[in-house]
């Protein structure tokens, strides 16, 4: 068994083969986290996970969708949403025991609405992602939280703001951690998880290697009861597949790096990361 801990099985992307990509991950014998990003995906998780047996969903909002900006990279194109965290709508959809998580929520500081001030929209998202930290205490439930050049920021809010709120940070993962080994050892002293994608397979890029390197070597020395494996598809397809729309299978591909970097096995690093997310999200009960 091998677990996609972050996958978007609801998205768009997959609207014209759905079930095929399904039933490819029935196949391949795993488990499969669908995470939402708003109210629509959000439920739309929940749906899927209802559905499929194999299938749990994480319900949020992530960001990008407290603010509407215009989205454009390599993967993607699209207008984001700007939505309130509505806690009674969430509260409706966390009445499944097929929701494991809180999220994807966080920081993003990478996609700021042209013409908006910065530190407004920063205190926006950080009311937003205070409201869902509140949610999961309320719930039990760990946090997947989504962080874009917002590491520093989000270091001093976990540090300073929510301890003297006297808030309890709940577990969580830092998804798709792509930082360095400064801001990852912060993450791991508070107790969080690290994420880690098919970003990992890349090669470093000629002209500025420096922050692939940075990535390998929190790979490196992460240890090994903090890692977990995703993929985030349909982006980020790994190395093998790259230009191709990713899938949950993927993830495989993700081991195979890990235990390529640690000196590890496959089955080994499948079973280590297999445990680290049944420990972290106690609802999946495959």
């Amino acid at each position: 068994m091998i677990i996609d801990t972050h996958c978007h099985l609801q998205f768009n992307g997959y609207n014209e083969d759905r079930e095929a990509v399904i039933k490819r991950c029935q196949e391949a014998g795993m488990i499969c986290n669908t995470v939402g990003t708003q109210k629509d995906t959000s439920r739309l998780a929940v749906e899927l996970a209802e559905k499929y047996d194999f299938i749990y969903a994480t319900i949020g909002l992530h960001p990008i969708h407290t603010s509407s900006t215009e989205v454009d990279e390599e993967e993607t194109t699209f207008q984001s949403r700007e939505e309130e965290f509505d806690e009674k709508y969430y509260n409706e959809l966390a009445q499944s025991k097929k929701v494991i998580a809180v999220g994807e929520c966080g920081l993003e500081l990478f996609h700021i609405p042209e013409g908006a001030n910065k530190e407004e929209v920063l205190e926006k998202q950080k009311k937003t992602f205070l409201q869902q930290i509140n949610f999961a205490n309320k719930h039990n439930l760990p946090m997947v939280i989504h962080v874009r050049d917002a590491h520093q920021e989000t270091i001093e809010m976990l540090n300073l703001e929510i301890k003297n709120l006297k808030l309890e940070i709940p577990t969580g993962v830092m998804h798709c951690y792509t930082s360095d080994w400064i801001n990852a050892e912060q993450y791991l002293k508070l107790g969080f998880y690290l994420g880690f994608t098919g970003v990992i397979t890349f090669p470093p890029k000629k002209l500025d290697p420096k922050p692939q390197l940075d990535l390998l070597e929190v790979v490196k020395n992460c240890p090994l009861d903090k890692i977990l494996i995703e993929t985030d598809s349909p982006y980020l397809a790994p190395q093998a597949y790259r230009g191709e729309r990713a899938e949950p299978w993927m993830v495989v591909e993700v081991a195979k790096k890990i235990a390529e970097i640690r000196n590890l096995g496959l089955e080994e690093v499948v079973e280590i990361t297999t445990n680290n997310a049944k420990k972290l999200f106690t609802k999946i009960t495959n």
